[in-house]
């Protein structure tokens, strides 16, 4: 009785499509990864609710294919090194900046522009990657700065992938503090210039956290078809009008684009250009 429940405990609600074998060799894979030390087969046996035979049986095959080691000292158990090569594999192509670095490359080569990739923590837009313009203009964002959201083209674009709820609570923690007589102050104005953001598929600062500043963002979609990052273009607002404005939105979005096909993400009709 006590190893029924132990074992149904340690098992989600199964799913007549689950393989009962390998729904189990991934419990035991997850046990010892939170336990993060060797573990006997009794111990193990005793954790998880099910016979050793059984315990045995997934260890052995685990241990064949490298998914676990066996102390030759001890007999005891711990992940193998195969889930640290496939975690290093799945980090490299996962890795955002990485994926990012030659198409932003690319649009910077294209357009002389300062490129940035952002995402947001605790709030703030978190800068990730940049490339810096070609004309005589420096940006108050580098890799690892932090700044408002609300002003800017990548916060805005972020923003509108969150909920109400998130926005709101965003907004009581850091305020809408007014950077230059272009900012957006109140949660009303910010509302309504996000799902303009939402409606057009692309976020904009014209002069809101710099005077003569102007930019374009566009959201980066993860594999899971959630908002994450967000890749924008910025430049003197002289040189980002009528034609090349729009030549600017059209490029940002689709290297954006581009990122999130990378990063695994489908919608069904997003493809590379």
């Amino acid at each position: 009785m006590e190893g029924r429940k132990l074992e149904e405990k340690a098992t989600p609600k199964r799913k007549s499509s689950h393989v009962q074998s390998v729904e189990r060799a991934l419990l035991l894979v997850d046990l010892l990864a939170k336990e993060q030390r060797e573990m006997s087969l009794t111990e193990i046996s005793k954790s998880m609710g099910w016979p050793k035979s059984t315990v045995h049986g997934l260890l052995s095959t685990l241990r064949d294919f490298q998914y676990i080691d066996q102390s030759p000292a001890s007999g005891h158990y711990q992940l193998g090194i195969r889930f640290f090569e496939l975690g290093n594999i799945v980090a490299r192509g996962w890795d955002v900046r990485l994926v990012a670095r030659p198409i932003m490359r690319r649009l910077n080569d294209e357009l002389g522009e300062t490129v940035q990739l952002a995402t947001e923590d605790n709030g703030e837009v978190l800068y990730l990657e940049k490339m810096d313009s070609t004309h005589l203009l420096r940006i108050v964002s580098d890799v690892g700065v932090r700044l408002p959201m609300h002003c800017s083209g990548l916060g805005k674009v972020l923003l509108a992938h969150k909920t109400s709820s998130e926005v709101k609570w965003i907004v009581s923690q850091k305020g809408l503090k007014a950077m230059t007589s272009r900012t957006i102050t109140t949660l009303p104005e910010l509302e309504k210039e996000l799902e303009k953001v939402r409606q057009n598929g692309y976020g904009t600062d014209n002069g809101e956290i710099m005077d003569s500043l102007r930019c374009v963002a566009a959201p980066v979609w993860d594999g899971n078809k959630k908002v994450r990052y967000a890749l924008s273009v910025s430049g003197i607002g002289s040189n980002m009008r009528a034609e090349r404005y729009q030549q600017v939105i059209e490029r940002v979005k689709q290297a954006a684009e581009e990122i999130s096909y990378e990063m695994g993400y489908r919608d069904g009709e997003m493809r590379p250009r």
